[in-house]
């Protein structure tokens, strides 16, 4: 009898070892729940048009309007169509370095990431998004009525937010809100995901982002966006090279 307890004992202590030696679940479900969300958002690679209007306290407004290629995790490009005294300028992101060609200066410039090119809420990060999974880990996942808080890390200090709490609808695994943290604690900025909206293709996301932020009272800046569709780019165009030539790839 007592052996028989003995072995069923270690048999215990060796289950509980195994087991604390596995990843949590959350882990796991929150890696492939922000890899899904990725997906949901933008197809790997991918055109679209995005209309950026900023709206001042007094209610006046600046809009711009970009072309957009993304290719893979980390390879974004982006064309200024509107306005007139940004006609022609072009932005590239290549994992966490970014460069703005500016057609008078004739060469590419380096820019940073809590830079904006527009002088918006929306920094060159927001602008030049890349996946989410590429910049940060998931730390926690919270299981909540009609949604799923993420708790994300980034992975490198290069990251223009050091931490994101983000609600992610579980019917349709696309985020609602994003609230975007400094190393500090500090509360930047927050992103909200309106208007659902199909695109064709096997895309229905989100086609209206707007931002608001502490350190900006009575600004708004919002991101619209249209014809998005899936399209595959060879690697040449996500150079330094390439900047002056991306007009030609609209059609």
């Amino acid at each position: 009898m007592f052996k028989l307890i003995e072995q069923a004992m270690k048999r215990l202590a060796w289950l509980i070892l195994y087991l604390l030696a596995l990843p949590t679940a959350a882990a796991i479900d929150g890696a492939q729940i922000l890899q899904k969300v990725d997906r949901n958002l933008e197809p790997e690679s991918y055109e679209a048009y995005r209309k950026l209007i900023d709206i001042q306290p007094d209610g006046s407004r600046k809009e711009s309007v970009l072309y957009t290629l993304k290719k893979g995790r980390d390879k974004v490009v982006a064309l200024f169509l509107a306005p007139p005294s940004d006609k022609g300028r072009v932005t590239l992101r290549l994992g966490d370095n970014m460069w703005l060609y500016i057609p008078e200066v004739g060469r590419p410039i380096r820019i940073t990431s809590l830079q904006s090119v527009t002088g918006s809420i929306f920094n060159n990060a927001d602008i030049l998004r890349i996946d989410y999974s590429a910049e940060y880990n998931v730390e926690a996942v919270e299981e909540q009525k009609d949604a799923l808080q993420l708790s994300l890390k980034a992975k490198t200090g290069e990251v223009a937010y050091d931490r994101l709490k983000m609600w992610v609808d579980k019917q349709h695994l696309l985020p609602v809100t994003i609230e975007c943290y400094a190393a500090s604690g500090m509360l930047l900025k927050t992103l909200h995901f309106k208007d659902i909206k199909d695109f064709g293709g096997g895309i229905k996301r989100p086609a209206t982002l707007e931002t608001d932020s502490p350190l900006f009272k009575g600004y708004k800046s919002v991101m619209l966006w249209s014809g998005l569709k899936k399209r595959d780019f060879p690697d040449e165009i996500f150079t330094l090279n390439y900047l002056p030539r991306i007009q030609e790839l609209r059609k």
